[in-house]
């Protein structure tokens, strides 16, 4: 048995000062209390361990054999420690999130930018993935929190909060200017070239099941990976393109898209920060949902 870990930190603290009276100032203890530590340990392993010198005590050659594995040890210790405190102050850690395109452009980089003015030290790692794969990230482990776009299933343990309402348009260029300005059925979307995102988005599923629920069904001409490649597409008229409105904003505002009007409002969806409530979330991450006013 080892024993009274305690007597090792005495022994370690008398042996690097070599002296009893100096070991009991440190570790704020009385010199009998740090004597009888020593004693305590001498006896339990059956050896002694220092030598008195006219200056303190000096290390036997069992405690000189006892100290090289102590010492490692033991400023080991003190070393995870000191690593917690600065993780606990912000000053070293890791945080791991989920996020799409979308929510990491729109939501989640201007928050990202703050964080790490005032946290330099922390590394920041951002899993870019779909929401149904950050969720499954989320309930594995991988990830610290997830950004994502509804609609998504409830997932037992997952806790999800609204952080920013946003909204699906669909936009044209030039080629379609016949359609602006005026107010469209949605059953006309049935007849138009449409460019979407693959299946297995969210914001496809999103807009599959409207349209569905509305009698229409639409086979889109160009699946695409990403929503800033449907704005190019549409941008170069090669159809009328679903995307999330902030990533048509700029072309509907130099005047180069157009959004289409319906007889029928497309209702609005979230952003929403999910959490594993399983998981305790590290200092790093709790200040960055904490800037994000989550």
């Amino acid at each position: 048995m080892v024993g009274n870990l305690e007597y090792y930190k005495v022994f370690y603290y008398v042996a690097k000062i070599g002296s009893v009276t100096g070991a009991a100032e440190t570790l704020s203890l009385s010199q009998p209390a740090v004597s009888q530590s020593i004693r305590q340990l001498e006896r339990h392993l059956g050896v002694s361990l220092f030598q008195r010198v006219s200056r303190g005590v000096k290390l036997t050659h069992e405690g000189e054999l006892l100290y090289s594995y102590v010492a490692g040890g033991y400023e080991q210790i003190m070393l995870g420690v000191e690593k917690v405190r600065q993780m606990q102050n912000l000053e070293l850690g890791e945080i791991r999130i989920g996020a799409s395109d979308m929510t990491l452009q729109f939501y989640l980089l201007p928050y990202l930018e703050q964080y790490h003015e005032q946290y330099p030290e922390i590394k920041v790692t951002v899993t870019n993935a779909p929401t149904p794969e950050t969720l499954q990230y989320l309930c594995d482990g991988k990830i610290d929190f997830g950004i994502v776009s509804t609609p998504f299933a409830e997932v037992e343990g997952l806790k999800a909060i609204r952080v920013r309402e946003i909204e699906d348009v669909f936009v044209a260029g030039r080629r379609f200017t016949a359609l602006k300005n005026r107010t469209m059925d949605l059953q006309e979307l049935e007849h138009l070239p449409i460019i979407s995102l693959e299946q297995g988005t969210s914001t496809r599923s999103y807009m599959d099941t409207f349209l569905a629920g509305n009698q229409v069904q639409i086979h889109p001409e160009f699946e695409l990976a990403t929503s800033d490649m449907i704005v190019q597409f549409a941008r170069r008229n090669l159809g009328v393109g679903c995307v999330v409105k902030d990533f048509a904003r700029m072309s509907v505002e130099e005047g180069v898209l157009f959004e289409l009007r319906f007889n029928k409002i497309i209702p609005k969806r979230h952003f929403c920060v999910v959490l594993n409530e399983k998981l305790p979330q590290s200092a790093a991450a709790q200040k960055l949902l904490q800037i994000m006013g989550v």
